[in-house]
């Protein structure tokens, strides 16, 4: 089921997108060589307690396993998604994909992206870059085109021809009072998604997440039964906005994610 969202509710909205953005900043500031992903973790939470706002990840349920310990997914190098964070410290050279999310007045926003850590091989630079590009390019498309499939097209051809793998086990979603919402949204088409294609109208408020691996497609889940891994341990990235489609267009409600 797809809840279209009106001006007010993208509005309210938005508050949540400008607290993810700057609890993104707090991480940019934060990566660099000897730092743990559980201090920077540690950072955020304490940065959205002091706003009031309530994360959306802590103590989300799992399929089996215990709820997910912490308010940020951090995943180094061949962690695609759903990493915990640790007290493993950072190297030069190394590369982390942050998730995360939060709702306030009721709304949520969600938004992800992969830094590295001091400098980083040509390979890996590749990566980053292509990343987010897709995310730049479908965001770009879906104030150009009508239905979803045609910009997973897109996205699925710049893959290609960058010679990239995109991960097809997960997928963006709606997002609004709930984290998760209709519609699904992938990030790859074939003839049975297209079946369950929607239309890219105003209102629509959607996650986007690309996540692109540098060799296979293929991945597999940690013991822990959250974390995911590329199956042939090379690495991955992970970009991610929360945009509302307006009559205007496109809009990022988790504008400046990313950005030093």
């Amino acid at each position: 089921m797809i809840t279209l969202k009106s001006k007010r509710e993208i509005g309210l909205m938005r508050d949540a997108g400008e607290l993810v953005a700057r609890a993104h900043r707090i991480v940019r500031e934060m990566i660099e060589p000897g730092v743990t992903t559980l201090e920077i973790d540690q950072a955020v939470e304490e940065f959205f307690a002091a706003q009031d706002a309530e994360p959306l990840f802590k103590g989300y349920p799992g399929e089996g396993t215990t709820p997910f310990p912490s308010v940020t997914c951090m995943s180094p190098n061949e962690q695609v998604v759903h990493g915990i964070p640790s007290t493993e410290p950072l190297k030069s050279g190394d590369i982390l994909s942050v998730d995360t999310g939060c709702r306030i007045h009721g709304w949520c926003g969600d938004a992800a992206w992969t830094y590295p850590v001091g400098d980083v091989d040509a390979e890996s630079q590749h990566l980053l870059d292509v990343g987010e590009e897709m995310l730049n390019v479908a965001i770009e498309q879906m104030g150009r085109q009508k239905k979803w499939s045609t910009v997973a097209k897109k996205m699925m051809k710049l893959a290609k021809t960058k010679r990239l793998s995109l991960v097809e086990q997960f997928v963006g979603h709606g997002i609004g009072r709930e984290m998760h919402e209709g519609p699904q949204v992938p990030n790859y088409t074939t003839e049975s998604l297209q079946r369950d294609d929607f239309e890219l109208q105003p209102g629509l408020v959607l996650a986007v997440e690309p996540m692109l691996n540098g060799g296979t497609s293929d991945i597999r889940v940690l013991k822990d039964q959250w974390t995911v891994v590329t199956a042939d341990g090379k690495r991955s990235v992970h970009f991610e906005h929360t945009v509302a489609l307006t009559e205007d267009g496109p809009i990022r409600l988790t504008e400046g994610v990313g950005e030093k």
